[in-house]
């Protein structure tokens, strides 16, 4: 896999620290747990999307486009991130948000990743939940160029064969920091929403022969959907790769039973394990991605399904930042 091949901005941090938590291992009594921090890529703050972005942007780059659109829901960690490469980058940046929650307090609409998308520069505008999001921002794309913009489209979440390079590339260095300490991983998980990050790291694993199965833990879809869209993005990666067929369906496992009422809506598990991290090992979750991944971790651990003596990576895709817009629903529990 010479990923080389492939056009790229070289901005984020890496590699990313694969660190032991042990007071969280110990308070679970099962597996011995790792964090891999991709919360730590930088690009304002850090996150799996900065990953990606480095390989979207250097395509938007040699396609010559002044301007980047994207969207995601109103408290896109995705959005933020392509906001940030914008500015570093000298492009435009237009964001199409979707109300998925229907959360009205300012907090929410206003702080966080919003807050932080407009300080980068980026122009927003806001769509209702249930929007067919790819088409309206077709609508958008179609009406920049027509105002004399060249205009490179990213869609939601990053989550196509280029931006999923960047997970593939991320399985590379996970493998290489374990063969480094000669720590055998068992399971490797994370949240999975729209799906570049889970399908990048599988098809990276299997092109590797790594061994390492991946378990994604669902923030919107159900299962079946989930599985699809992962096993569907992971086996066009590999074609990208130039190893088309190596991912297989059973490669694709996601467990949808925490996502709770939808997208964005933290449950109580989701709130326990915010706390629970930061209170245990000093790390910030965010309540729609890391913190129902996370949520799904420790039931696992809890219920026996990682065992004692196994060694369980959890990859943290950053997102802290929407801690500031859910407020309410934390000191509320």
């Amino acid at each position: 896999m010479h990923l080389a091949r492939f056009p790229r901005v070289f901005l984020a941090h890496l590699p990313t620290p694969l660190e032991r938590m042990d007071r969280l291992s110990k308070a679970l009594g099962g597996p011995e747990i790792w964090i891999k921090r991709d919360d730590c890529t930088g690009m304002s703050t850090g996150g799996n999307k900065t990953r990606k972005l480095e390989f979207l942007m250097a395509e938007a780059m040699a396609e010559g486009a002044d301007l980047v659109m994207t969207q995601g829901a109103t408290q896109s960690n995705h959005a933020r991130q392509t906001a940030a490469f914008a500015a570093k980058l000298d492009m435009g940046c237009h964001v199409l948000l979707e109300d998925r929650t229907g959360y009205q307090d300012p907090d929410y609409t206003e702080n966080g990743n919003v807050l932080l998308d407009h300080l980068h520069g980026a122009t927003t505008e806001v769509h209702p939940g249930g929007t067919n999001m790819p088409a309206a921002m077709e609508a958008a794309a179609q009406a920049a160029r027509a105002a004399g913009h060249r205009v490179y489209v990213i869609p939601g979440g990053g989550s196509n064969p280029t931006g999923a390079l960047g997970y593939v590339n991320c399985a590379l260095e996970v493998l290489a920091q374990a063969n480094e300490r000669g720590l055998v991983i068992d399971h490797l998980v994370t949240a999975t929403g729209s799906s570049g990050t889970q399908a990048g790291l599988v098809a990276g694993f299997k092109a590797l022969n790594a061994g390492i199965p991946v378990l994604g833990i669902g923030t919107r879809a159900p299962k079946e959907k989930q599985e699809q869209m992962v096993y569907d993005l992971a086996c066009r990666t590999a074609e990208k790769l130039g190893c088309p067929g190596v991912v297989e369906r059973a490669d694709v496992v996601a467990d949808t039973d925490y996502v709770g009422a939808g997208y964005g809506l933290p449950r109580a598990d989701t709130l326990d394990a915010i706390r629970m991290f930061a209170e245990l090992e000093g790390i910030l979750l965010d309540p729609v991605y890391s913190g129902k991944g996370a949520a799904g971790l420790i039931d696992w651990c809890r219920k026996g399904r990682f065992k004692p003596g196994e060694r369980v990576v959890f990859l943290h895709t950053g997102g802290s930042v929407g801690l500031f817009a859910y407020k309410g629903a934390l000191a509320r529990g």
